[in-house]
């Protein structure tokens, strides 16, 4: 297992996860379904919807099978599957310069992406009193791993308050 850290600016609320070459506007994607979910799906490219618009750390893990459950741990999680014919996937904030994206081997194909969110009732808007606070900013696990094509799922769901 391999796992990096990234600090990404999630610029109108979304990362990006994608095939290092792929061209898919997620402009239809965000649906109001997908925005309630906090994941847009085209065929090689994921958004993950943050609650934030400013820095948010993230993890991402390298599996050779599907994580663990540990979904109690976390406050909302999705998943959803992509294809990545060249191998490599970049992980991204949404108006980040692409070829400065941080890439990741994966084998080619299709991967399953597990997108988990934490520290959501912690975090603060920017100008909010303590938002660059280390305790509040927006936590995000990206756990990849190769599976065949599967429809996208949220396995559990962030309500505010709780």
């Amino acid at each position: 297992m391999a796992t990096t850290q990234l600090l990404l600016f999630a610029d109108y609320f979304q990362l990006h996860v994608m095939d290092e070459d792929a061209e898919d506007d997620l402009g239809d994607a965000w649906t109001k379904e997908a925005v309630s979910e906090a994941l847009a799906v085209s065929e090689q490219t994921l958004g993950i919807g943050t609650e934030v618009n400013m820095h948010v750390a993230v993890t991402v893990e390298l599996l050779d099978h599907p994580p663990v459950d540990d979904i109690d741990t976390f406050d909302h999680v999705v998943e959803a599957s992509i294809e990545v014919p060249t191998g490599r996937i970049a992980v991204l904030g949404c108006t980040d310069y692409l070829p400065d994206a941080a890439r990741f081997e994966v084998p080619k194909g299709f991967v399953r992406i597990r997108a988990s969110r934490a520290n959501l009732a912690n975090v603060r808007q920017p100008g909010e009193e303590g938002y660059e606070a280390p305790e509040a900013i927006e936590q995000v696990y990206l756990r990849i791993w190769p599976a065949p094509y599967s429809a996208p799922a949220v396995i559990k769901r962030w309500t505010a308050g709780g």
